[in-house]
């Protein structure tokens, strides 16, 4: 099915075809235990009353985070999976309850409510957010991710939740003052915005990958974790553009930016969101070629489970109602409603070259045959 829209709804700006995706490695992966992983999370929602009637409750699972999970963690144990996707539904949850905030206060409420929320995670009774239903479900998923996490992986989770919160403040900063950053600006924080390291914790644990800190946190294995949030967040943009181009001003989304940037239109944006996009993954297929050279069980599985991360993520938002048949285009959202992408097996840009993006150049710095 088609991505759905009522008939007197706005036109796109951009129109409802996105350009293929181009991705080398392995895709149409789903876990087994897909379905069961649904119902549970599903159950638990239900359980704490997150949202408060029927038409939230819609929306808030037409983000269908347990699909998300399912497909960047196609091989993963269930119960770290599980666990994963209800915090995904939290964050979802929260981001939109965010959004819906009012610009004057909202760099000071994405700094107030992201501290409050690390601090809770931090230390667990701090007893600084108002109780009620999102409370209590924070502090469920709290206690129960301090039991299952290791202390590593629970700092890196930390320090994931902190890098989110840190990308939502400049973003709310930018929306604030009423600026479109530039694209070096914004390349520099989409991946924090995307909470590229919250994620990507919960990919590790799930998978049972314990990658050492002195290799986890080396120059190319971040570059390439970066990149890799990078190519992620590009195509978030892309799949959400539709379902945030009522807001004024637009969205600091990656076809606004290069709208502004080249003094075009959002439309005549897409090649060039494609081509940026291509150039960063073949940067991404080069280091994990290099990497992966030398690189231990553990490492490599780190590897392997970036290239779920990224093709699981494009096949997620290609399919979840949320992106689809979006919100400020449909009453309801529309089960089956899909944008229908293609998939490459070349880059649209075939150029090997850094990006012009000084912000992004030390990715390309970390390859062997860098120049000095």
């Amino acid at each position: 099915m088609a991505p759905v829209y009522r008939e007197d709804a706005p036109p796109s700006r951009i129109g409802w075809e996105l350009p293929p995706f181009y991705w080398p490695f392995e895709r149409h992966l789903i876990h087994p235990k897909a379905a069961e992983l649904e119902e549970r999370a599903i159950a638990w929602i239900d359980a704490f009353d997150l949202y408060p009637d029927a038409t939230e409750r819609a929306w808030g699972l037409a983000s269908r985070s347990a699909d998300l999970v399912s497909r960047i963690v196609p091989y993963g144990d269930v119960e770290p999976m599980l666990l994963f996707a209800q915090w995904c539904y939290w964050a979802f949850a929260a981001d939109d309850w965010q959004d819906s905030g009012t610009a004057a206060a909202r760099t000071a409420s994405v700094v107030d409510q992201g501290a409050r929320v690390i601090r809770t995670l931090e230390a667990p009774g701090s007893a600084l957010l108002p109780p009620g239903p999102r409370t209590a479900v924070l502090d469920d998923l709290v206690a129960r991710t301090r039991a299952m996490l290791t202390p590593f992986q629970l700092r890196r989770f930390t320090e994931g939740v902190q890098e989110w919160v840190l990308g939502a403040a400049s973003q709310a900063a930018h929306a604030e003052r009423g600026v479109m950053p530039s694209l070096n600006d914004f390349a520099a924080t989409r991946s924090a915005i995307g909470g590229t390291r919250f994620l990507l914790t919960w990919c590790e644990a799930a998978n049972g990958i314990e990658v050492p800190a002195e290799v986890l946190y080396s120059a190319p294995v971040q570059a390439l974790t970066d990149a890799a949030g990078f190519i992620v967040a590009c195509d978030n943009d892309l799949f959400s553009y539709n379902k945030d181009d009522h807001h004024e001003p637009l969205e600091q989304n990656l076809l606004n930016v290069l709208a502004r940037e080249h003094g075009g239109t959002p439309a005549a944006s897409l090649h060039a969101a494609s081509a940026l996009r291509d150039r960063a993954v073949t940067l991404f297929v080069r280091l994990s070629e290099q990497l992966a050279r030398d690189a231990d069980e553990h490492l490599g599985r780190y590897l392997v489970s970036l290239q779920h991360w990224i093709a699981g993520d494009t096949e997620y938002h290609d399919r979840a109602p949320r992106y689809a048949s979006p919100r400020n285009r449909n009453a309801l959202p529309v089960e089956g409603a899909s944008y229908g992408i293609t998939w490459s097996d070349t880059p649209s840009d075939p150029s090997a070259e850094p990006l012009p993006v000084p912000a992004l150049a030390w990715w390309w710095q970390q390859l062997d045959d860098a120049a000095p």
